[in-house]
């Protein structure tokens, strides 16, 4: 292949001549034009010829070419001083040798060093100021207009945008930050200074209007911000006028791409502000990496992810679960794109179906069981009742039958909120379910049967199938209304993959000792969230006006819904696990025995079609059971 030259070999000859140069340079600098007193063009061609050598071998071997001067970065700087500095020290001792340098001052190789580190970076960083033309700060440069923004943040994420969008072709202009730390107020990265923290949100964009660099857009630099943070800045940028977006990925913010670069909106996940919680994702792991799994419910919500997340741990085989067959297929699909070398089986079947199912995990033999399958609506089984009773009692009765019959070594339920002090029959349906798990999980301990049986219960995961903010967005890009049934109703949030996390977080935990048998996981949701502060922060986002642009209607409290959920039973003792974000609670337990007789009977007046007579077991079953209080219909929103 013929040698081919390119930029590179002309950036190494460059900096070979540079140093060259440096050498005689650093000799004048320091004597001046005794220079020529002190030494002959022999000595110093001698010299220049020396250092020519030696840095040439250095840089080559360095590979100092290979630095772009249009992306000049601190990189590149360490680099040069490397370069610069071992270059300096061989050619000291090996000019000694062959001078003996009576004639130099000491002071000259450090002089030398320094206008090396000059010839060298000096051009790169002048090349690429005249690219980026940081002198200049216009709004429009090359008849592009560019938007002014605002920084929420002043960190290594603000610094990489800033340079990114100090480049040619930037759609954005920094015009200010928001340090989230006092400390930082007053200081400036690239030249952008932090004029207050997120407090100060109003007086910084009435300061920079004053400066004719009023800002359009609020930009958020982190992930990890509080969501009331959030929520308050979504509120303050919806008064001054301003949209609000977050940073892209680091990723997209090198060095020579910030053409392609796009902000994100911000979700409504990021309102919740949950801080990360710390797992153990070896326990995780260690708990269903070479086992067979089986998922029920698997085309749900949860169920769907837990296959994601599972999947993602090399199991030995994934058997999927669902009585609805297009669910069932999409996430099969899905699974067979993103991890195509795990084998898995999409099996439809109905949890109601006993033998059905008891024959089914007979033949699978999975090691682990996560039971995703309910019916979950409040409103459709409070009219429905036979069914949600079927599903989610006589259904997880079924599943825990025949894990005990196939020797399965974990069962892990997945509950609810809607399970303590419940007012409807998706409640008092799980209530029991959680009931029978946790008498099992007693009576296997006593009998050394082994198998485990774990209940998680949690709240309500932002955008699950029925849920309230896919509602929402609905009638949102319908123009509206958003439909809110009280203006005080509050839930419990989080996202369906942390709800998922610390689903098989707590199953890592309670599989590894004995001391949470007949205990029940309560996943920590932080505070409860106001489903009319849900609605107007939707609204926010989609960058209108609650109540202006879009207007919210009060329809009432439907069937078996109540004004706020409860994670815990006031009777149900609880303790910190190991896992931050994860409480163990003792609720009252029952007896295996008696429970069972009762839920048959309950299951032979579901069979039958006898909904006066289910309604009366389960009200005897779980003596908490009430009908809510409905409160009248409130027709304009509070302040």
């Amino acid at each position: 292949m013929p040698y081919q030259f390119n930029r590179g070999h002309l950036v190494y000859l460059h900096d070979v001549v540079m140093a060259g140069l440096s050498f005689f340079a650093a000799l004048y600098l320091r004597l001046g034009d005794e220079t020529w007193q002190r030494f002959d063009s022999r000595s110093l061609l001698l010299g220049i010829g020396l250092m020519v050598l030696i840095a040439a071998g250095v840089f080559w071997s360095l590979k100092l070419y290979n630095g772009v001067w249009r992306y000049a970065s601190l990189n590149d700087l360490i680099a040069i001083t490397k370069a610069a500095t071992l270059v300096i020290l061989i050619f000291v001792p090996l000019l000694f040798a062959v001078l003996r340098l009576d004639a130099m001052p000491r002071s000259v190789p450090f002089i030398n060093w320094f206008v090396l580190m000059a010839l060298l970076g000096g051009p790169r960083f002048l090349y690429r100021m005249a690219k980026d033309r940081h002198i200049t700060f216009k709004m429009e440069r090359d008849g592009v207009r560019r938007i002014p923004v605002l920084l929420v943040g002043a960190g290594d994420a603000a610094d990489l945008f800033i340079r990114a969008m100090a480049r040619e072709g930037a759609p954005y202009q920094v015009v200010g930050m928001l340090a989230i730390s006092d400390a930082r107020v007053g200081r400036a990265i690239q030249g952008i200074e932090a004029l207050g923290t997120p407090a100060d949100l109003e007086g910084a964009v009435a300061e920079l209007s004053r400066r004719g660099q009023k800002p359009q857009r609020l930009i958020l630099t982190r992930d990890d911000f509080d969501g009331a943070l959030v929520g308050k800045l979504l509120e303050g940028a919806e008064t001054l006028g301003l949209t609000m977006a977050r940073l892209p990925k680091m990723t997209e913010l090198k060095d020579g791409i910030s053409e392609r670069v796009e902000l994100r909106p911000v979700a409504i996940e990021d309102l919740l502000g949950r801080p990360q919680t710390v797992l153990d994702r070896e326990g995780m792991s260690a708990l269903v990496a070479h086992q067979v799994v089986l998922i029920t419910g698997a085309g749900g919500s949860i169920g769907a992810e837990l296959c994601r997340q599972v999947a993602a741990m090399t199991p030995l085989r994934l058997i999927l679960l669902d009585n609805s067959e297009y669910a069932l297929y999409s996430i099969d699909l899905e699974l067979s794109e993103l991890h195509p070398a795990v084998p898995r089986a999409a099996r439809i079947a109905d949890v109601r179906d006993g033998p059905a199912l008891a024959r089914l995990i007979a033949e699978t033999r999975p090691d682990i069981v996560f039971h995703a399958a309910a019916l979950k609506h409040v409103p459709m089984i409070e009219a429905n009742p036979i069914e949600g009773v079927l599903t989610n009692t006589i259904g997880t009765r079924n599943v825990a039958g025949a894990c005990r019959s196939a020797r399965v070594k974990v069962m892990v339920t997945i509950s609810t909120d809607k399970a303590v002090n419940p007012t409807n029959v998706l409640g008092v349906s799980k209530r029991l379910a959680e009931s029978y798990c946790q008498a099992l999980d007693v009576y296997e301990r006593d009998h050394d049967h082994g198998t485990r049986f774990m209940t998680v219960r949690f709240g309500n995961v932002l955008g699950s199938t029925g849920s309230v903010v896919p509602l929402f967005q609905r009638q949102l890009a319908a123009g509206g209304p958003l439909t809110v049934t009280h203006p005080e109703v509050t839930r419990y949030f989080m996202t369906i993959r942390e709800a998922v996390e610390l689903v098989l977080q707590a199953s890592a935990l309670g599989a590894k000792g004995e001391e949470y048998r007949g205990k029940i996981f309560v996943l920590d949701m932080g505070p409860p969230v106001r489903i009319l502060d849900l609605a107007r922060q939707l609204i926010r986002l989609a960058g209108l006006h609650p109540d202006k642009d879009i207007p919210i209607v009060f329809t009432g409290l439907r069937p078996g819904e109540k004004l706020y959920e409860e994670i815990l039973h006031a009777a149900e003792s609880t303790q910190p696990s190991e896992c931050a974000g994860i409480l163990v609670a003792a609720p009252r337990a029952a007896e295996l025995d008696e429970l069972a007789a009762a839920i048959a009977k309950l299951e032979a007046a579901c069979r039958r079609g006898d909904a006066p007579a289910v309604l009366a077991h389960i009200r005897t079953l779980v003596p908490e059971y009430r009908e809510p209080d409905h409160h009248p219909k409130s027709k304009e929103p509070p302040p």
